[in-house]
Formats: structure tokens, sequence, C-alpha cells
């Protein structure tokens, strides 16, 4: 039995010394990143990253950059990028360690990387351990996975503010929650920036190839004002970024018979706020139309979240609703009574994707937008898959958009007593 005890004792003691020369390797090469902007918040963390990184790269300084979201990526300084490998396909915030190593080879003058942890303890530890950022983003606060970080929105913010640097700065858009991380900012000696999107122009939004929020943007030019990237030649970076495989996107079809419709694929804004906000984007922009088809995809395992969807439909406002995956009632029995004779219900998870593109298909008439919202795993997928073999429907030239006028960059805010 001594004998055991012993080898126990001598593994453990290996198994710590490893630990403790990996720990001191892992902070030598965060040493060769002197700025280490860390992106964390609800939603558009993936799409920050990338803009972030645009912009320090138009500003002629190295820049690698990891995004966590739809589709894990590692981007290279030249805008190259390639899937982040992971063992057995399951995220683990280890994997930050690797990252770190592969980007200090580089030797950068920056690291854009978003935040992959959810638990208040694990995001804390992913700020004072693996990253120790000098720059954080703390982009959004919304109803989103409330079980760890809730219940309430106040608490979610305290959470995230757990990734605020001790002594660094912090960049914000957040508007209805800014008083609290102001206190968690004070706690941890950190200068907190709230942007203002409305100093991002519309003529300026439309110089993008995909579609973002003015919050995404402004927040992207304070990161590269911090760091001596002006503002047009920011701009210009984030122009050239490739977008996230999950940005919001529309699409132009045409159905079998030649009836042409706008689809728009926003189901990455898989929280009610965020849903709302891009629809309301893409109809202020003259993305999507009405008459507007509401689109939902429910999952077994996001019961809650199918309600949300379906309690939103009246601020939608729809004129019809069609309710695919399974369990479809959980979004049906959110609907409100007004708006429950709308609804189509084409639920179950083993419908032939064929057979729910002509349903939804044969009620769409000509001219009308189809917004997909929800959760896109599941019949999402199969459907999405499905629409991408129909013929496109090409618009019409559109007219050279507007040079953006020059700006005199005021959107930054300084808060807190900053010692």
């Amino acid at each position: 039995m001594l004998f055991l005890y012993t080898v126990l004792v001598i593994c453990c003691a290996i198994v710590l010394v490893a630990g403790v020369i990996e720990q001191r390797r892992h902070f030598t090469n965060l040493d060769l990143i002197p700025t280490r902007v860390l992106i964390n918040g609800i939603r558009g963390k993936s799409s920050i990253t990338r803009l972030c990184a645009g912009a320090l790269r138009g500003g002629g300084l190295v820049t690698v950059a990891k995004t966590t979201g739809t589709a894990a990526r590692f981007i290279h300084p030249d805008a190259t990028e390639e899937p982040v490998y992971r063992k057995f396909g399951i995220a683990n915030v280890v994997e930050q360690i690797g990252i770190v190593r592969r980007a200090a080879a580089y030797r950068p003058h920056a690291l854009v990387i978003e935040c992959m942890a959810v638990m208040p303890a694990l995001q804390e530890v992913n700020q004072t351990k693996l990253i120790r950022s000098t720059i954080g983003v703390l982009c959004n606060v919304r109803e989103d996975h409330l079980a760890e970080m809730g219940p309430t929105l106040d608490d979610v913010a305290r959470s995230l503010s757990r990734s605020m640097p001790h002594g660094g700065i912090c960049v914000t858009a957040e508007v209805d929650r800014l008083h609290i991380l102001r206190e968690e900012a004070a706690k941890r000696d950190c200068r907190l920036i709230a942007v203002d999107p409305e100093t991002v122009t519309d003529a300026e939004l439309r110089g993008f190839s995909w579609f973002t929020f003015k919050e995404n943007v402004a927040i992207a030019l304070a990161v590269a004002e911090l760091l001596g990237v002006g503002r047009e030649t920011a701009l210009r970076g984030m122009y050239d970024a490739p977008p996230d495989p999950g940005v919001l996107s529309v699409e132009r079809y045409r159905t079998p018979e030649g009836v042409p419709f706008r689809f728009a694929n926003v189901f990455a804004a898989n929280d009610p706020e965020s849903t709302l906000m891009n629809v309301e984007q893409l109809l202020s922009l003259g993305a999507i139309e009405r008459p507007l088809h509401v689109l939902i995809n429910c999952r077994p395992d996001r019961v809650e979240r199918n309600g949300q969807m379906g309690e939103i439909v009246p601020r939608l406002a729809p004129d019809t609703v069609f309710l695919i995956g399974h369990p479809t009632k959980s979004a049906a029995d959110a609907i409100p009574d007004g708006w429950r004779d709308r609804v189509v219900d084409l639920g179950g998870d083993r419908r032939d994707p064929a057979e729910l593109e002509r349903e939804i298909l044969g009620r769409l008439g000509p001219g009308a937008s189809l917004v997909a919202i929800g959760n896109i795993h599941g019949q999402g997928e199969l459907l999405l898959e499905r629409l991408a073999e129909l013929p496109a429907d090409e618009p019409a030239q559109a007219e050279e958009p507007e040079q953006p006028p020059v700006y005199v960059p005021t959107y930054i805010e300084h808060t807190g007593d900053f010692r």
C-alpha cells in the first residue's frame, strides 16, 4: 500500500511540475503579443472579431484572429483562414493555449480573439490565465445562456464583466446595463469606453458587402483608434475583411414556377432581441420587403427559445408563420391568439425537406420575403440546402453607393474615475 501511495505522490508531482512549465511557456507566448483583444458579449462576437482584425490589418498592424461562432476559424495576418481543429468536435477553452502559441509564432502586433467561455468562472479563467487581454470588448447583454449566467440580465452583465482586463481598457456598445458595467469596471480599475452606434453613418455601413450592425462597426473603430489606426484606414480594412460563415445574409431566389422572392437567413441571431434588430435592419435597408413571411425552426433541446420566437411574431407582423422542426407546439403555444390564424404548422423531426420546400414556396407570392429565425440545426440546415439549389433571381444593376463623408470621430465616451 505504501508503494501505491508513493507512486501516486510521484505522479501528482510530475503533473504539477508539467503544469507549471506549461503555464510559464504560455505566459511567455502571451508576452510576445503586445496587444491582446478579447471579444465577449452575447451577440455579434464573431463579426466584431473579424471587424477588429480587419481594421488593424488595414492600419498595417500584423494581426492574428480567432473566432468561435458558427464555424471556429484561425485567421492569419494575410486574412487567410482555416478551421480550428477540435478532437471529437468538442470545444474546450483550453484550445486557446494552442491558438496563442500559433499566434505568437508570427510575432504579431495584436491578437484578436473571441471569448469561448460561458460559465462565469471559466470566463474569468479565460481572461486571467489564458488570454490576459489588454483591451476587452463587451459588445452587449442579451437574453441568452440564462441558466449559466442568469437568471436576470443584470446577472448576465456581471458575469460577462469577469472578462474585463484588470487595469486595462474595455469597449462596449451596451446601453441598458451600462451602469452595471461601469460598476464592474471600477472594481477592476478598468477604463470603460462606451461607443455611440449613431456615429457610424449609413453611407459607411453601405460600404460592406455583407450585413453588420452600426454597434459592431463602432466598437471596431474604437479599438482601432486606441491602437492608432485612423477611421478611414480602419474602415477600408473592415470592408476587405472576410465575413463570418454565419453572417446575416439575404439571397434572391426564384421558385420552380419562376416566382421571385427574397430569403433572409437570420438563424445566427437566435435570441429574440437580436432577431428583431436583424429584421428591422434588413427592412430599413430595403434588403427585404413586405409581404413578409416568417419561418421558425424548432429544436427539442431549445424549447424555451422556440417559445421566445413565437412571442415576437406580433412585432414582426408577418403574413404567414411557418413552423418546422420539433416540437412546433412550443412555438405555436407562445404565439398570441390574434396571430394564430396565420400559422402553418409543418413540424416533425423527420419531414422530407423537399416536401417542406414545396409547402412553403407554394404560399409565397411575387416579391415576398421569407425570414428564417430560431436555430439553424436540424430541419433548418436541411431546408437551407434545398433553397441553395434554387435558381438565383438576379437583381437590376444597383446605383453606385454614395461615398462616405469625411467624418471626425467623436463617438467615444470616457466614463469612470481612472486613477
